[in-house]
């Protein structure tokens, strides 16, 4: 399973999308700072599963029908950082979509995530993440799951890494940084969590218009004598 997740900075890379999933050929594309409105119903192969509707900075979902069908798909509401209330709405910060994997024979959680930015406390954006997880755990009791986006945690992954090893999640970060704004600023900003599921790689794809590179995750399903040993 191949997963890409990129961050469009505004919308202003939108036009990339195309020539990104030709060239990379995913199974699930996990956007964030895309529009609100006026999302194309598909991208190549890929269908729109569902977008926010009250967001300033939206995020969206698209999944390769061939291979899955949508179960459901919600939009969670995460506690704001300051910056979330000054420059509203950022309500919805996390798309999550149940799958069914025709392929695999098995349901699969894919979620979309935008953590407050670096104006917050790391403190904040670990309590969104958690409660993010939950949010997946109740759309896909038991399944598998994986949340990509933009974390906005460039450093300190220690920590985070500890915190989610308690919460039964994995931390994926990719092979090179992918924040581009800056010549001095670099960090992984963008990468995945995940249960219930091997991550065999994630590769940063090069730059485009946007301040954040695309992450390409690939992923397989852990099977069941597994889960059980590591629950």
């Amino acid at each position: 399973m191949r997963v890409i997740s990129y961050n469009l900075r505004e919308n202003h890379a939108a036009g990339e999308l195309v020539p990104l999933v030709e060239s990379h050929d995913p199974d699930v594309l996990c956007l964030q700072e895309c529009g609100s409105t006026g999302l194309p119903e598909r991208i190549g192969d890929l269908k729109l599963a569902g977008a926010t509707l009250r967001n300033r900075l939206g995020l969206a979902l698209y999944y390769r029908e061939h291979r899955f069908t949508m179960v459901a798909t919600e939009n969670f509401a995460l506690k704001k950082s300051l910056h979330d209330h000054l420059l509203a709405p950022a309500d919805e910060r996390v798309v999550g979509t149940r799958l069914e994997d025709t392929e695999e024979d098995r349901e699969v959680v894919i979620a979309s995530f935008h953590a407050s930015p670096l104006t917050a406390v790391n403190s904040l954006r670990r309590a969104q993440i958690d409660a993010a997880h939950t949010k997946l755990r109740e759309l896909g009791p038991g399944l598998p799951a994986l949340m990509v986006g933009d974390f906005n945690y460039p450093w300190f992954h220690k920590n985070l890494r500890a915190r989610m090893v308690q919460s039964g999640y994995e931390l994926s970060r990719s092979d090179e940084t992918t924040y581009a704004r800056y010549k001095y600023f670099r960090g992984h900003f963008d990468f995945a969590t995940s249960t219930g599921l091997e991550i065999s790689g994630v590769k940063t794809l090069p730059a485009g218009i946007s301040d954040h590179k695309p992450i390409l995750v690939s992923a397989t399903y852990r099977n069941e004598d597994q889960d059980r040993l590591t629950a």
